[in-house]
């Protein structure tokens, strides 16, 4: 085995790459797959057909059901839970309810945020802890609420862009207290 299982843990899939790490009573569906050097915490939950890229962080408690992909370097933070139905009902459940949701590369998602399905979190977007996601994040867009708005946007380092450099048609190039420059695509939403 060329990944870690806890004891405690339940891994059904096959497909877990190397170096992963999974913690105490996290349970892993068959089917899923998670890529290589991931941590998938303590009580974490990923369903059948979940993918999950290389580097992704998921920490205790979180949910992640089947209709999510994860891209690589993707902070979860705890007891974060993701849907999969528009429209829930115990009395009518089938395959075709579910609905897709993607978390691009980079992105982080706070503290016991909800991330209603159908929504794509743009490249290293920062969801805030508590956020009820309800519509698509733009790539780096800071957003936090219930519902989540956006509020601004941050850099690849995580900290809010603020200074602005120039601006071109579509673009607008932002300067990072890091000393990176960040091209944000005008963004109307």
């Amino acid at each position: 085995m060329a990944f870690f299982k806890h004891p405690t843990a339940v891994v059904e899939s096959d497909d877990i790459g190397e170096e992963t790490k999974i913690w105490h009573f996290a349970h892993v569906r068959a089917g899923a797959k998670i890529g290589k050097k991931c941590i998938i915490g303590k009580s974490a939950y990923i369903d059948a057909d979940v993918e999950i890229g290389n580097g992704v962080k998921i920490q205790n408690f979180v949910s992640v059901y089947k209709g999510v992909r994860i891209e690589d370097e993707v902070l979860v933070g705890p007891s974060v839970t993701f849907t999969n139905d528009l429209y829930p009902r115990a009395f009518r459940w089938g395959e075709d309810k579910i609905t897709s949701t993607v978390v691009k590369k980079g992105a982080s998602i706070g503290a016991n945020s909800t991330i209603v399905c159908g929504v794509t979190i743009g490249d290293y977007a920062l969801v805030g802890a508590g956020s009820i996601v309800t519509k698509d994040v733009p790539p780096f867009g800071l957003v936090y609420g219930n519902p989540a708005e956006l509020k601004g946007f941050v850099c690849y380092c995580g900290g809010k862009l603020s200074e602005i450099v120039r601006e071109e048609n579509e673009k607008i190039v932002y300067k990072c207290g890091c000393g990176k420059e960040v091209e944000i695509k005008r963004y109307e939403g």
